[in-house]
């Protein structure tokens, strides 16, 4: 009788550190079974999800909604089978972004998953802050190619022109001489004023270029957040069937693949229906494919190579730079991988991007 009672002192011990422990956290978190009924929640919890006390000992399934995170009931049950920690940034329909964790609660004795604990730390002004970072980068990288090329190439045929112009010449004064000599001059300088710029900007940003183990569906997340309003203001409804979810890439370099192929399939959207892109992943002998697949106007087969050239667009149908799928093709061919387009006029489109297994 002794040790029953004990016990039960322990047991009544060990439920208030817990209530204590639930009572004063700052961090969002929830306690759910194994049979997906929700147990305890922090006041955090409460106050960003509306929670109310009566939601405990509720199905998770049907306050699902207060989490405004479609896939969660997945989720939890991935965690409940696989008895594996899942670390995911989501980003809720009200556009707030959270590193969510869910962590299996395992019992000692059976080692079955008897439920899971689910974290939330809020994470929008940091995610907010490297999106904009990246498309400073990415229009840093647009200028420097544009330099590179767009100029150095005219000043190349400026300096051949003029020693053309030298050797037809009949004028063979000093004085012709010298000003070619200073022409000739200022455009070697501009040259390597040039080289030096697109040099140092190359090197500045090399650490960034760097590979590692990307879970995709975080670069889709981020995307989606970066044309949060494209897509509101669009209506496009975006779909995903990912079977490969870690790729090791530069991150920078995906995000850049995705953003821009997603922003075209919404930006050449036809005008008689809803965009509806789906977006997949899946291993193909030595390349790992991502596809993107849109409903939008479709281009002729005999434009599709012209579409991946610089500066190209398609019969002046939206504004842009027409950049956007020649920096992707530059992307995904200098990292050993290619890109094929599938597409008919007036139906939709399907951009494919092999990249390398490493």
């Amino acid at each position: 009788m002794v040790n029953q009672d004990q016990k039960i002192k322990k047991l009544i011990k060990l439920n208030d550190e817990l209530e204590n422990y639930f009572r004063n956290t700052i961090i969002p978190q929830l306690f759910v079974d194994s049979d997906l009924i929700l147990r305890k929640f922090t006041p955090p919890a409460m106050k960003q999800f509306s929670l109310k006390t009566e939601d405990v000992g509720k199905n998770i399934d049907d306050i699902k909604d207060n989490f405004r995170f479609p896939t969660i009931v997945e989720n939890i049950e991935q965690v409940i089978h696989s008895n594996e920690i899942l670390e995911k940034e989501i980003q809720t329909t009200d556009l707030r972004w959270y590193q969510m964790n869910i962590i299996p609660y395992v019992i000692t004795k059976t080692k079955k998953t008897n439920g899971v604990i689910i974290t939330f730390v809020e994470i929008t002004a940091r995610i907010k802050d490297l999106v904009n970072q990246e498309m400073l980068i990415a229009d840093h990288e647009t200028l420097l190619d544009t330099i590179s090329h767009d100029i150095k190439g005219p000043l190349t045929s400026l300096l051949l022109t003029i020693n053309q112009l030298k050797k037809v010449s009949t004028d063979k004064s000093k004085i012709f001489l010298m000003f070619f000599g200073v022409l000739e001059s200022s455009i070697k300088k501009m040259q390597t004023i040039i080289t030096e710029l697109t040099d140092a900007g190359k090197l500045k940003h090399k650490y960034k270029v760097e590979e590692e183990r990307i879970d995709f569906e975080n670069i889709l997340e981020d995307v989606r957040l970066t044309l949060a309003g494209t897509i509101m203001e669009s209506g496009a409804i975006i779909s995903s069937n990912i079977k490969v979810s870690r790729i090791l890439y530069s991150r920078r370099k995906l995000r850049s693949i995705i953003y821009n192929l997603v922003n075209n399939a919404i930006k050449f959207q036809s005008p008689d229906r809803t965009p509806e892109i789906t977006i997949s992943t899946r291993k193909e002998k030595k390349y790992i494919v991502i596809s993107v697949k849109d409903n939008g106007i479709g281009i002729e087969e005999s434009k599709y190579k012209e579409v991946f050239s610089k500066y190209s667009r398609i019969e002046n149908t939206v504004e842009g730079t027409g950049i956007g799928l020649y920096l992707v093709n530059e992307i995904v061919t200098n990292s050993g991988g290619k890109i094929l387009l599938k597409s008919e006029l007036g139906k939709g489109s399907e951009f494919q991007v092999y990249l390398t297994v490493q």
